[in-house]
């Protein structure tokens, strides 16, 4: 067996062993270029809280936000400072197969540890077309397949995730359809890690997830650590939905990118078309922090207001 074939083997192994895993924010300077300063200090809180991965330019991430030369340049960034640390898996999936491909390929080539692979999107394919995209990708490396029907308008049907089980750079799958398709997978011994931060506690301990790839851990890494690695907790499961309640208030990242120049570890510096919670939702957010308490967030400024005219949209970026 040739060396590369080792090295996909093992990869695989330790990415499946991974319980907790964040959907990491890109942060911004004012010109729209990335803050890498930020950047880094984010994820130097998320390893240090217990966090095992990160997904680079995903959702979270603002991946379609960015051209690819900005998305494969944020990964090797990624690997080259943390690779040794936490397992980079890069989003470099697409809507079209051969985009998809170049990308992993490039992402490969820069030291990610493993792919995340979305659906084909707007776009959509026949079942036959979703199998055949993902052999594709499959065959440039360790991969973990995306499932969310809600953004990409067309679900992952099991019949076809059984046919991809067994290749031999699948990894497993991000599922975000809900808990009863997880306990599915977990009972015919595929890999899968919830994509739903309120359901992820249930997924975890009652239907059989391997963990999460979290929003909120961006912002409570320690206590989704605990939650995912220190066994059964409903009393902090549910002092955390109404946290997860409002993150999600607005569509992924909005409310994240908002938490976070909130807490003083980014800039609020939005590109469009994203844009902040209004007033009443950010001083929602700081009677969260408090109640939840400040020492599990992210960040060592105290939680502000911030007013309209503290944050910058950029139109062009």
């Amino acid at each position: 067996m040739i060396n590369r074939e080792l090295r996909n083997i093992s990869l695989m192994e330790d990415i499946k062993k991974l319980k907790l895993i964040t959907a990491v924010k890109t942060p911004y300077l004012p010109d729209g270029r990335f803050d890498l300063e930020a950047y880094d200090k984010l994820v130097h809180y998320q390893i240090e809280h217990g966090v095992e991965g990160v997904i680079v330019g995903g959702t979270t991430g603002e991946g379609q936000l960015m051209g690819w030369d900005e998305h494969i340049m944020l990964i090797s960034h990624t690997v080259n400072y943390f690779g040794e640390m936490i397992k980079v898996i890069g989003n470099t999936g697409s809507n079209s197969t051969g985009e998809a491909m170049h990308a992993t390929e490039q992402g490969f080539a820069v030291g990610m540890h493993a792919a995340l692979h979305i659906n084909p999107y707007y776009g959509k394919t026949s079942h036959d077309g979703l199998l055949l995209h993902f052999q594709s990708v499959l065959s440039m490396g360790p991969a973990v397949i995306y499932n969310v029907p809600a953004r990409t308008g067309q679900d992952i049907p099991p019949s076809v995730i059984e046919k991809l089980k067994d290749l031999p750079n699948f990894c497993g799958v991000k599922e975000c359809v809900g808990n009863d398709r997880i306990k599915s997978y977990t009972e015919h011994g595929i890999v899968v890690w919830s994509g739903n931060d309120d359901q992820c506690h249930d997924a975890r301990w009652d239907f059989g997830a391997r963990g999460v790839i979290s929003v909120v851990s961006n912002l409570i890494p320690g206590l989704m650590h605990d939650l995912m690695i220190k066994g059964k907790n409903k009393k902090l499961n549910e002092k955390l939905l109404p946290l997860i309640e409002w993150l999600f208030a607005e569509p992924n990242p909005i409310g994240l990118n908002t938490a976070l120049a909130q807490l003083g570890v980014v800039r609020p510096v939005f590109r469009l078309p994203y844009a902040p919670l209004n007033l009443r939702k950010r001083q929602e957010f700081v009677g969260l922090v408090e109640d939840i308490g400040r020492e599990h967030f992210v960040g060592t400024n105290d939680v502000q207001v911030l007013s309209d005219e503290d944050f910058l949209v950029l139109q062009r970026y």
